[in-house]
Parts: structure tokens; sequence; C-alpha cells
């Protein structure tokens, strides 16, 4: 899938996350997406495991799945 542009300048990803089961797991992934360079939100929704996250330009994929793992969860990829 390709990134969608919501408003000018902003790109919006949907990664899929296994692990999620409750609201601290997505607290903890939501806090460790938001520290990359040019996040702006994260929405995590475990009961889904997907990871909504709009940045100022795509991210790298792989920046992306280490602070999923630093989260202690595992990024599965993009939806």
């Amino acid at each position: 899938m390709t990134a969608q542009t919501d408003t000018p300048g902003s790109v919006t990803a949907v990664y899929k996350v296994t692990g999620m089961s409750c609201g601290h797991c997505e607290g903890s992934v939501s806090a460790e997406i938001s520290g990359l360079p040019g996040v702006s939100s994260v929405t995590a929704v475990a009961t889904s495991g997907e990871v909504t996250v709009v940045s100022a330009a795509p991210l790298d994929e792989e920046a992306v799945r280490a602070a999923v793992d630093e989260a202690g969860f595992e990024l599965a990829g993009r939806v």
C-alpha cells in the first residue's frame, strides 16, 4: 500500500504490530514511535494491531521496526 497524504506536508502510514493486548501496550508503542524524527501523531489500537502514524515525510520502515521492538512488540509490516 502506498502512503496516503492527509494534509500538505504530512504522510499517513498504517502498520501492523503483533502482541499488543491493552492500553498500556498501545501507549508503549505510541511513545516509542512518537520519538522518531518528523512524527506528529501516533494512534495504536490493540484490538486490531494497527498503528497509524502521521509524519512530515515517509518514515524508514527499519526505524519504525526498531521503535516497535524497543517497546517490546513486533512490526509485521505495512497494512
